[in-house]
């Protein structure tokens, strides 16, 4: 709780609105209870009104506070459709059919907030990850001067000895699942500019391997070489402040007296606080082990790259885990732009 508890308390400062999709499942239930009890925001629920207060009641959560929106009910479903016609020209929809999707609570979510009816999206509980991926995809898109969209998984560890004070960021987990040199690259400096605005101190980037500086050679091996490479230099150019190194193995980066034996010179090794990993393999493995083997606090999937804050949550995740993945997200909406300048200038089919 010490790291989710100091983002509670910045986004007390600056309280979001998130739109939580799947408004009758009982953990988003009382994650929305306590987002709105902390003084976090107001959360937003999609689902047929009745439907979500049977749910409610059967739960004991007071919906004091929370919007419950159903989306074919919606006044602004005519404009959503319209919209969401103009995104999807180029595939030639019909009326109808942009009106079936825009229904849809994922589709309608994901266009609140490209239309600045809410500053985020949480959802994930009872869907596989398509199901959220796609619309936001169609309908947020990537953000301006970014071509890869990935994820990151924060998770709280009990010993404050790793990462930042027990937190780390690792990536992709979701989203990606082999990704190239470049896109490998991006990965590491999203999930960077993510720790710097989270923690607030400069990111320790770990491009994991299951090599240390060549102590292996495998086309995989030389692929986190170059992404590594590129990455520091695309942080260079672009003035951003981060200690990248790897290839490295994982002791190395988190393991101090392994760093002194395997990179004495290294910035990064043994102080790691931004794990990536060369696949999608290897980062879902890696952070579901760290999080059920050592009882991890894990929030995520946190969406990189895109237009406007969004999250895919496992379908495992628990309501407290949803309530974070809710403050971290709504924590990126309060300065975006920092993170991605020009996103969210235009509209959803705008040039």
């Amino acid at each position: 709780m010490r790291f989710i508890g100091g983002a509670y308390e910045k986004l007390q400062r600056h309280p979001k609105r998130i739109v939580f999709p799947e408004g009758t499942e009982p953990r988003v239930l009382q994650a929305a209870r306590q987002f709105y009890s902390l003084r976090l925001g107001v959360p937003i629920l999609l689902g047929e009104r009745q439907a979500v207060k049977k749910a409610a009641e059967g739960l004991n959560v007071i919906l004091e506070g929370i919007r419950i929106i159903h989306p074919p009910e919606s006044p602004d479903l005519d404009s959503f459709v319209r919209r969401f016609m103009l995104l999807r020209r180029g595939k030639g929809i019909a009326e109808e059919e942009a009106r079936e999707a825009m229904s849809k609570p994922n589709y309608f979510g994901a266009m609140m907030v490209a239309m600045r009816q809410a500053d985020g999206l949480v959802s994930g509980t009872n869907e596989i990850s398509g199901s959220v991926l796609r619309p936001l995809f169609q309908i947020i898109k990537v953000a301006p001067k970014t071509t890869t969209a990935s994820s990151c998984m924060v998770m709280e560890v009990e010993d404050t000895r790793f990462g930042e004070k027990g937190v780390l960021f690792m990536g992709d987990c979701g989203v990606i699942p082999d990704p190239t040199v470049e896109q490998l690259a991006d990965i590491g400096l999203n999930i960077a500019r993510l720790a710097r605005q989270i923690v607030g101190v400069p990111p320790r980037v770990a491009f994991l391997s299951y090599s240390t500086k060549g102590s292996a050679t495998h086309p995989s091996v030389l692929k986190v070489r170059a992404a590594t490479a590129l990455a520091q230099q695309k942080a260079k150019d672009s003035g951003f402040e981060a200690d990248i190194d790897g290839e490295m193995q994982v002791d190395a980066a988190l393991m101090p007296d392994i760093a002194v034996r395997k990179l004495p010179e290294s910035r990064v090794a043994g102080r790691a606080n931004v794990l990536v990993f060369p696949d999608l393999n290897a980062g879902n493995i890696a952070h579901k082990l760290i999080q059920h083997i050592a009882r991890a606090n894990a929030y995520g999937q946190i969406l990189l790259g895109l237009d406007r804050p969004a999250a895919d949550v496992s379908r495992g995740s628990s309501a407290h885990d949803i309530l974070g993945v809710a403050a971290i997200v709504g924590l990126q909406s309060i300065e975006y732009q920092q993170l991605y300048p020009g996103a969210g200038e235009a509209l959803p089919g705008e040039v």
